[in-house]
């Protein structure tokens, strides 16, 4: 059984959505602002949460923010916002996906089990059980080369600057894991596996169509800005992902 956290102040969608999940098997709590949202996560361990934007002590955005600081459980946004930059905010704040009010059950509940489908599949390294992580750790130790199915591609000098890990889709960034969204996450791959090549938004919203559920051309200038916060010393004045003015960005290997 699929648990679902809902932070909702509203007590009617609140009602509703509790009912519908309930019917289709999941198991639903719901708090009525950020803190106590916040404060439950510990211990329920969601497997995702429906995130009113605006809450009586908190923005919802703030919550996001703060939960992504430990947890990459899915979030989706319920909202009456509807522009394009309210979406792209959501998407900057840590979001997967977002809904505007008011919105069809149907669709929230098959978006629903899309996000816990595709965490499942692509657990972060964080989520791994102890024993599982420390395995990992251990059987990396005695590897003199990573196998290709568990470290898609590397840039190195010496020392590992940034790898990605296929098993755990996480981003490791000189030696330090930085937890990465799917999108960042499949940018980076292109990035990595292709340096030099210049992408444009067009190529790299094909490769995250389908996964974003509300991907747009601003959407993949966020998703850069945030990867050069992961890995770059300076991130106005970037190294590795760099600029192709007019036509978008490649990555330089050096």
């Amino acid at each position: 059984m699929y648990k679902v956290l809902m932070i909702e102040d509203d007590a009617m969608i609140g009602d509703m959505v509790t009912m519908y999940l309930k019917e289709e098997g999941f198991h639903i709590i719901r708090e009525e602002n950020g803190t106590s949202g916040i404060a439950a996560i510990p211990q329920f361990q969601p497997d995702l949460i429906l995130l009113d934007w605006m809450l009586p002590d908190m923005d919802g955005l703030a919550i996001c923010r703060q939960v992504r600081e430990t947890s990459s459980v899915p979030i989706m946004i319920v909202s009456m916002k509807n522009k394009i930059v309210e979406r792209v905010n959501a998407l900057g704040a840590g979001a997967d996906d977002f809904m505007c009010k008011p919105f069809s059950m149907h669709e929230l509940i098959a978006r629903a089990h899309a996000l816990i489908r595709r965490a499942q599949r692509y657990p972060s390294l964080n989520q791994l059980p102890a024993a599982q992580s420390r395995q990992d750790e251990e059987e990396d130790e005695e590897e003199v080369k990573p196998a290709k199915s568990t470290i898609l591609a590397t840039v190195m000098d010496k020392q590992d600057k940034i790898s990605l890990n296929a098993n755990t889709r996480s981003m490791i960034v000189y030696g330090e894991i930085v937890e990465t969204t799917y999108s960042e996450f499949e940018i980076m791959r292109c990035f990595i596996n292709n340096p030099g090549r210049v992408y444009s938004r067009e190529d790299l919203l094909q490769t995250v169509r389908g996964f974003d559920s509300f991907v747009t051309d601003r959407a993949i200038d966020v998703h850069i800005a945030n990867l050069r916060k992961k890995i770059e010393d300076n991130p106005k004045e970037p190294k590795w992902i760099r600029t192709v003015w007019g036509v978008g960005y490649k990555f330089v290997h050096m």
